[in-house]
């Protein structure tokens, strides 16, 4: 979620409006592959999940996936699960938690992330005050009852970070047996919108020691529209910390950098990343993907294959703020690896069955 000073008015009449718009593209565009879909019905089919911006799976060790993403009427939060990637398209959905109707957590419901920490399920997530929707903040949810679909999301509060400015995007993982929250954040002292910090983490929902600022949008592809770093997520591979980010815009012009640490090297040390000059994940005509970013990492049912989670539209040309368009859809596609041990992101692959492993 880029931050766009737009209000937001009439959403409803501008969602019917987009939504019908998406209906129709995605419409044409099965006319061509019907033939594909009927000769591998069971197949994972894109887009997973239709409107649904931000995804974030997280694979159980119950061996169920557990999806959550930002609805578009950024009002509440939800979650689905299934025993396959594929299943998550058909998934009954639960509406878990909603926003408030005054005070905090009231506006921008965006880009929630579900984790299980010690026993116990966290949703992290951006939300702005009524009074202020572009007040927007992280906060977090706390279930300590084994099924998130049952059980009480308790309001841990806000997280607190070295600056009371826009921030959003929060992703925690563990690196050499600590815990981290990664971010995306408004830096007071830079020109840009948001930039990615990390720290280590003394609990699920508080932050400890240092903050350091990871990236900044200093490319030409990072600062499209807006100068945006946000939705980072992490993937440790081949004696390496991977961490992908979007950039620029919520438009066509949404892409996808890459960060790299060598395992072993302190990440709290801004001389162990490495980023890359270009972009790694980008919008293709070829396959009629347009503005792909703020992914997530899974693996496929066999437990080895890697996974990129990630929403894009199936279109270019949006009428209005693109925070009003509310055709972002879930995406999956597998992902690859060079002979480097680096991964290999290739291009959005085209609506439809998903090509065999």
């Amino acid at each position: 979620m880029t931050q766009q000073r737009s209000e937001l008015p009439g959403r409803r009449l501008l969602l019917k409006g987009s939504l019908a718009v998406g209906a129709a593209a995605t419409g044409a565009l099965a006319a061509t592959q019907g033939s594909a879909r009927a000769a591998t019905p069971r197949a994972a089919t894109n887009p997973l999940v239709r409107h649904r911006a931000d995804p974030h799976i997280h694979r159980h060790h119950d061996g169920r996936y557990y999806f959550t993403a930002t609805a578009p009427e950024y009002d509440r939060i939800i979650l689905r699960r299934s025993r396959t990637l594929r299943g998550i398209a058909t998934a009954e959905e639960a509406v878990v938690w909603r926003r408030h109707t005054s005070g905090d957590m009231a506006a921008h419901i965006w880009a929630p992330e579900i984790h299980h920490i010690d026993g116990k399920w966290y949703l992290y997530f951006a939300a702005a005050p009524a009074d202020d929707v572009w007040k927007i903040r992280m906060w977090v949810l706390e279930n300590a009852h084994r099924d998130p679909f049952k059980g009480t999301w308790t309001e841990k509060g806000r997280i607190a970070t070295a600056w009371d400015t826009f921030s959003l995007d929060a992703t925690t993982f563990t690196y050499e047996g600590a815990r981290y929250l990664a971010w995306a954040q408004k830096d007071p002292g830079e020109d840009h919108n948001s930039a990615v910090f990390l720290s280590r983490m003394a609990n699920p929902w508080t932050l400890t020691g240092p903050q350091i600022r990871l990236t900044t949008p200093k490319y030409d592809w990072e600062r499209v529209g807006f100068k945006v770093n946000e939705g980072a997520s992490f993937l440790q591979r081949n004696g390496r910390v991977f961490m992908t980010y979007s950039a620029s815009a919520t438009d066509a012009n949404y892409c996808m950098g890459l960060l790299t640490a060598r395992a072993g090297s302190d990440l709290m040390d801004p001389r162990s990343w490495t980023k890359s000059p270009r972009p790694v994940f980008t919008s293709s005509d070829r396959t009629r993907q347009y503005g792909p970013g703020h992914n997530c990492f899974t693996v496929a049912e066999d437990g080895r294959t890697d996974v990129l989670v990630y929403h894009a539209r199936q279109y270019k040309d949006i009428v209005g703020d693109p925070l009003n368009d509310p055709n972002r859809h879930t995406r999956i596609q597998r992902l690859g690896w060079k002979a480097d041990g680096t991964p290999d992101f290739g291009v959005p692959v085209a609506d439809g069955p998903l090509p065999a492993r």
